[in-house]
């Protein structure tokens, strides 16, 4: 089933060192990802910049990963907002994921990372993997960046990453492009109804004849009133 994703990559002042093997790794993502996915790509520092829409052309969407410049600040859950945003409004595909990369805390959005979480959460929720650069921050940064980091992949479902060097990035993007082929997508009716509004969470349980209990990863929950909006 294919894939519509979107790639946000740091682009503060922070990054101009690593941003030319970043940008190797989200183009390798790509190439060995279904070749019908779309993605889109999004440049952040101050602000969230739309470097290339929706699109299947690997050509286009590696020009927009390369279109970069490090400078300024670091607006991480501003950028994640916006993101979800597009994926739910463009969208083609049943399968939704956020893909970020970043090397440092969140410290210019307006919006805290609750609100970039809930954000995700109404929308109908993609998928979030994060990938965080941080073997060479400082410790009360490293912290806080995991953190969040962690926190935005628990809740939607998806893995955080944190690679000890920068040559690390290249295969983990491999990694998150098998992970993304094998998620499935399950539908369910709540015996609630959508006008109770409110958050649900969410279990999945799976159990094979042979081996037991499976262990199932899945997004926490979500917001029944937005989803119905989608």
């Amino acid at each position: 089933m294919p894939v519509s994703m979107g790639i946000l990559i740091d682009n503060s002042g922070s990054m101009r060192d690593k941003r030319a093997a970043v940008n190797a790794a989200a183009y390798h993502l790509l190439t060995v990802s279904n070749p019908q996915d779309e993605a889109f790509v999004v440049n952040f520092s101050d602000h969230a910049y739309l470097d290339q829409r929706f699109a299947t052309d690997r050509v286009a969407l590696q020009r927009g990963i390369s279109r970069s410049d490090p400078a300024g600040t670091t607006a991480l859950y501003d950028a994640v907002a916006a993101s979800a945003d597009e994926l739910a409004k463009h969208g083609k595909n049943r399968k939704q994921v956020l893909l970020i990369i970043t090397d440092g805390a969140d410290n210019a959005s307006r919006l805290n990372l609750r609100d970039a979480i809930r954000r995700v959460q109404g929308l109908g929720g993609p998928v979030v993997y994060t990938i965080g650069l941080l073997y060479d921050a400082e410790r009360n940064e490293s912290d806080l960046a995991k953190s969040d980091l962690e926190a935005m992949s628990q809740e939607t479902g998806g893995v955080a990453y944190f690679p000890r060097s920068l040559e690390d990035v290249y295969s983990i993007a491999a990694d998150v492009a098998t992970d993304i082929r094998q998620q499935y997508v399950v539908d369910y009716h709540s015996s609630t109804p959508f006008s109770r509004g409110g958050y649900r969470t969410v279990r999945a349980e799976a159990f094979d004849a042979s081996r037991g209990p499976l262990f199932v990863r899945t997004k926490r929950g979500y917001f029944a009133q937005q989803e119905q909006a989608k």
